[in-house]
């Protein structure tokens, strides 16, 4: 059996005397998109940058690729998408992208290939402080994607983009997946769990479970993950 591409045990996080991340324990397997899931608020972006290595941690420790988090070595192994868009709006979407690029040591050529697998060859020239939100948030994941990561990391990558654009994203990412990479997707957009091979549902800074869609629909008796999610948070909250 292959090693896990991310190992997290007992995560602890605390910021600005708040307990965020209290003892978060899960893997995530290789060539699978793993669904993050929780409310606004509930610690999802705290634990990505925790596994990117770029949040401080109270106790506890975060494996990527079999290395501790944010080691030198992962740069040109994992892809970040932020939910703020991290792109120079006066620059051009092709000139941001090759600049990506080069940073990475990626073929040139990589430029065209993500701006074409992210929908934005009609804008490639335009500057992306002209851009929509949604399109800035693509040009992010299309520097992401740049040298065909091991590791994608996104979080709310379909935040702000039309229900056409969501569907082809999702539709990409399973692509990825079926290539071998491995995806960790946050989301507050609970219909979006079914598009996921497995589901880490985060509520108060804790994982309520670490699950398929299916067993998780199975052990709650639900229909839906929004009701298996709510089930969940009924029975750990004290009577």
């Amino acid at each position: 059996m292959d090693a896990p591409v991310v190992e997290v045990g007992g995560l602890r996080v605390v910021r600005g005397g708040r307990l965020v991340l209290d003892g978060v324990s899960f893997t995530i397997p290789a060539g699978q998109v793993t669904g993050l899931l929780g409310p606004s608020g509930c610690g999802k972006t705290t634990l990505m940058r925790a596994i990117m290595g770029v949040q401080i941690v109270a106790g506890g420790t975060v494996d990527v690729l079999g290395l501790p988090a944010g080691s030198p070595g992962l740069r040109s192994r994992v892809g970040y998408v932020t939910q703020a868009a991290a792109v120079y709006g006066d620059l051009s979407v092709r000139d941001n992208v090759r600049y990506f690029a080069r940073m990475l040591g990626a073929p040139g050529s990589d430029a065209d290939r993500v701006i074409n697998e992210v929908g934005l060859d009609d804008y490639a020239g335009q500057l992306v402080g002209r851009l929509s939100g949604g399109q800035r948030e693509r040009v992010s994941l299309a520097t992401a994607l740049l040298g065909k990561p091991e590791l994608l990391v996104l979080d709310e990558p379909t935040v702000g983009v039309d229900p056409v654009l969501r569907r082809d994203l999702w539709a990409r990412f399973r692509e990825l997946a079926a290539a071998g990479a491995t995806l960790l997707v946050s989301s507050h957009v609970m219909d979006e769990a079914a598009r996921c091979d497995r589901l880490l549902l985060m509520r108060e800074g804790r994982l309520l479970a670490d699950d398929t869609p299916d067993a998780l629909l199975a052990r709650t008796g639900t229909t839906t993950v929004e009701e298996a999610f709510l089930a969940l948070i009924e029975d750990t909250v004290p009577a």
